[in-house]
């Protein structure tokens, strides 16, 4: 490289970033290795750092689509003129697997009328908040805390990353559509809804929609497979409103309907037998119920 990973070196805070030197950064490796690398032959790129996060700034990030925005592709072009395909991720070398999932993702999620698929779901200006970067990133998480890695990257560091959300997974079209059943407001119905990880459900996930762009979610989360690594584990009730793009401001494309708030960081967001096993929207004259558990399942009316 030209330079040192100084003159490259960036904010741990997104709205902070310099989009200039994260463009340097980028077109300088192009230029490196534009002859001989084919670009066309592959659908992103990712850029790996010898350097550690705090000579760098960031352990890891989305460069396009994310820190220098998704409604141009001036940036996705070597000097050569080859074309970057999908987008840019840029990584420190010791960045943890749930870190390199969330910036892919946005990569794989792409854009859509103008719109990340797959954005960030931990709040970004609490993200940009002064303080230990360990404690803001755990205060930014007020949408999804740890069950989804859009929200975080793991739930501990010495595990692997927990699995992802029935939201992140529609948006990135990974859940068997057959497999998400639709409640309509004012009638009831009832749902064994089977561990969202397993496959062998029958039903993953449950949507109610209220308007044109507002609904709920509820999935089942069980510690098992890529789910081993949650808080805990139950049913999860997220409100989605697909009219919001990014986590600003307090708004959120989806947030998680908190069991208990009693618990910090929605670790207890769950509902469950025995526990918080009913959910009532007054607005909506909606309730959901928990009835029964067998096995990892659980049987869910839907009514009014």
């Amino acid at each position: 490289m030209p330079n040192p990973v100084s003159y490259y070196k960036i904010s741990p805070r997104n709205l902070e970033v310099e989009n200039t030197r994260l463009n340097s950064l980028i077109n300088d490796v192009f230029e490196v290795v534009d002859k001989d690398i084919d670009f066309s032959k592959y659908s992103f790129a990712v850029l790996f750092l010898q350097a550690q996060q705090p000579e760098y700034g960031m352990i890891g990030l989305c460069a396009y689509p994310g820190m220098l925005g998704w409604r141009t592709t001036d940036i996705l072009k070597t000097k050569s003129g080859q074309v970057v395909n999908g987008g840019v991720a840029i990584f420190c070398y010791q960045a943890h697997l749930g870190t390199l999932f969330h910036d892919i993702a946005h990569i794989v999620g792409g854009v859509r009328q103008g719109k990340r698929m797959v954005p960030c779901l931990y709040d970004h200006d609490l993200q940009a908040k002064p303080g230990p970067l360990d404690k803001i990133w755990v205060e930014a998480q007020i949408n999804m805390g740890f069950w989804d890695p859009m929200s975080c990257h793991f739930y501990k560091r010495e595990l692997d990353p927990m699995g992802i959300s029935s939201w992140t997974r529609l948006r990135l079209n990974w859940i068997d559509q057959t497999k998400v059943k639709t409640a309509t407001l004012g009638k009831t119905t009832e749902y064994i809804l089977g561990p969202l990880v397993d496959e062998r459900s029958e039903v993953l996930t449950i949507k109610i929609p209220l308007t044109a762009t507002t609904y709920y979610l509820i999935e089942n989360r069980q510690l098992i497979g890529s789910d081993r690594y949650l808080p805990g584990s139950g049913i999860l009730i997220m409100y989605a409103d697909d009219s919001i793009a990014e986590c600003r401001h307090g708004e959120s494309p989806v947030k998680l309907i908190n069991a208990d708030p009693g618990t910090p960081h929605l670790e207890g967001a769950a509902f469950d037998i025995g526990k918080k096993d009913s959910y009532i929207d007054e607005r909506n004259r909606l309730k959901i119920q928990l009835l029964e558990k067998t096995g990892n399942s659980y049987k869910i009316r839907i009514s009014t």
